[in-house]
């Protein structure tokens, strides 16, 4: 029966995927086809919960293993990466909770959404990330969990860009997921190091082999867990994208930034028990970083006048204490905060419209009389405690400088040193020119000179050089001496572009994440 596991992340990707296709072809379009695509996507996400919540009364009574394997996803050498799936536990209840409360969204998204220009756009999209949402919470191992990490990340790019015509939808979008790669770059380094020291990336091996590694080595691989958790959860430094993501429709940034992916962070904290508990620093870090972000979301929430930034700020407030929780040992009650704060706050974001129309008319004090008699705090909750400048300022600033000096020095150093390849173009023109003047005469010839033999062998060989010959004059020689000018001029001109493109600080940034983890690698 716990192979039927797999079933629950693959019913809303084939969903998402039938969407998709039907929409891209135009059997489901407008109006006329929003009850189809309703269809699937209810009929997939009911399918899940159904299979989740089988498989979890069967896990209570004691009827499945912990994980079931379904084959081999690469193997090399010793190195062995398998597709395996956990079948109880905290895993499995928190994939049933993330399918009732993504059913619930799903359903409440089919009235909101209705005549929406992007209604089809928008349910494929939240399928998918039903899909890797479920795949995250069950995958056996760091490498599928992962993957799910970043589809859940594109899926949520995709959606507070819905409105993609308003340029502040699109730079949030951007701001959001340039944000959340900076975790990325964690998971991808703790993958390594988990697959150099332990040869395996599965969490049940590296839980069991935590107590086997060194300490500073436990502790860098569980503070290369933590940055991948700070980022996906919003806590400091990297709070202030939650609130950009806002700009999505209301039903997206319920599911997603109250309740599921927003937990992501803390699920892996939880999953990593055994691995956090050899490494105290990392502990301490948990808890530092909880405290800050539970006081500086608290903080500024006092100030916040729409409905859905002060719930926002609160989830990040909870989330904060979280982290605490799990700084401080409290494992159990952590998940029990998770699970609580998933659906408490998905039916507040959810409810937001509402609220407001109910409120509508009443007298709101919405900033506390402390803050507001206090001017300079009052000023910065307002502003946030300028948290997103300051990050800017330390960290995008010195990259966008060092991108901007290095293309300096290949425009002025490295071009120059290197010269234009003007004469080669020119050598190779002329001969090219020579070429098919003397294969023009050949051409001309009825007999064909440039091979001659007797025999059956001899007439292959003759028929072969023939074609070759042929082959080159039409599809090389000629193609160089008359297209060569324009085809480096565009060969030039993109390699400028890759150039420019590489030379971004996203891709500064990713390259000196790589270049870390080589180093640590070798280490």
């Amino acid at each position: 029966m716990a192979a039927y596991a797999t079933l629950i992340p693959l019913f809303p990707l084939l969903a998402a995927l039938l969407i998709g296709g039907l929409h891209f072809c135009r059997i489901i379009d407008g109006e006329a086809g929003e009850k189809t695509t309703a269809r699937l996507a209810l009929t997939a996400i009911s399918l899940s919960v159904l299979t989740a919540l089988s498989l979890l009364i069967a896990d209570l009574s004691g009827q499945l293993p912990d994980s079931v394997s379904y084959g081999t996803w690469l193997r090399s050498g010793s190195l062995i990466i398998d597709y395996k799936l956990t079948t109880g536990g905290f895993s499995l209840a928190l994939a049933s909770l993330f399918s009732l409360l993504l059913l619930v969204a799903i359903r409440f998204s089919v009235n909101y959404m209705h005549r929406e220009t992007g209604f089809h756009r928008f349910f494929f999209v939240l399928n998918l990330f039903a899909a890797a949402m479920l795949l995250l919470v069950l995958s056996g191992n760091a490498v599928f969990t992962f993957i799910a990490w970043e589809i859940a990340g594109v899926c949520s790019y995709w959606l507070i860009a819905y409105a993609y015509y308003r340029p502040i939808a699109a730079h949030n979008a951007t701001r959001v997921f340039v944000t959340n790669r900076i975790g990325d770059g964690g998971f991808i380094l703790a993958i390594g190091l988990a697959l150099a020291w332990l040869e395996n990336a599965d969490w049940q091996t590296i839980n069991l082999s935590a107590a086997d590694l060194e300490p500073g080595d436990a502790t860098l691989l569980a503070l290369s867990f933590a940055v991948a958790a700070f980022a996906k959860s919003a806590q400091i430094p990297f709070t202030p994208w939650l609130a950009r993501a806002m700009e999505g429709p209301t039903p997206s940034s319920a599911i997603f930034y109250g309740g599921a992916m927003i937990h992501a962070g803390v699920f892996l904290i939880i999953q990593l028990e055994p691995l956090f508990m050899q490494a105290p620093l990392a502990m301490s870090l948990l808890t530092v970083i909880g405290a800050l972000t539970a006081i500086y979301s608290y903080w500024v929430g006092l100030s916040q006048t729409d409905i859905k930034s002060s719930q926002i700020f609160a989830t990040s407030a909870q989330l904060g204490l979280m982290f605490v929780e799990c700084g401080l040992g409290f494992w159990t009650l952590a998940a029990w905060h998770l699970c609580a704060h998933a659906v408490v706050r998905c039916y507040l974001l959810l409810t937001a419209p509402s609220i407001l129309h109910n409120t509508h008319g009443q007298a709101i004090r919405p900033v506390a009389p402390a803050l507001a008699n206090c001017r300079w705090a009052f000023i910065a909750s307002l502003q946030r405690g300028w948290l997103e400048p300051a990050m800017d300022w330390l960290l995008v600033k010195p990259v966008l400088r060092l991108a901007k000096d290095v293309r300096y020095i290949d425009e002025h150093i490295v071009d120059p040193a290197l010269g234009a390849p003007a004469p080669a173009i020119k050598a190779v023109s002329s001969l090219a020119q020579w070429e098919e003047q003397k294969m023009g005469a050949n051409l001309n010839s009825q007999e064909d000179s440039f091979a001659q033999g007797s025999g059956l062998a001899g007439k292959l060989a003759q028929w072969t050089a023939a074609l070759l010959n042929w082959f080159e004059y039409h599809f090389i020689l000629r193609g160089i001496g008359r297209d060569s000018i324009r085809l480096g001029r565009r060969l030039g001109q993109a390699a400028n572009r890759f150039e420019q493109l590489l030379l971004q600080p996203r891709y500064l940034a990713l390259f000196v994440l790589i270049t870390l983890m080589v180093a640590l690698g070798y280490r």
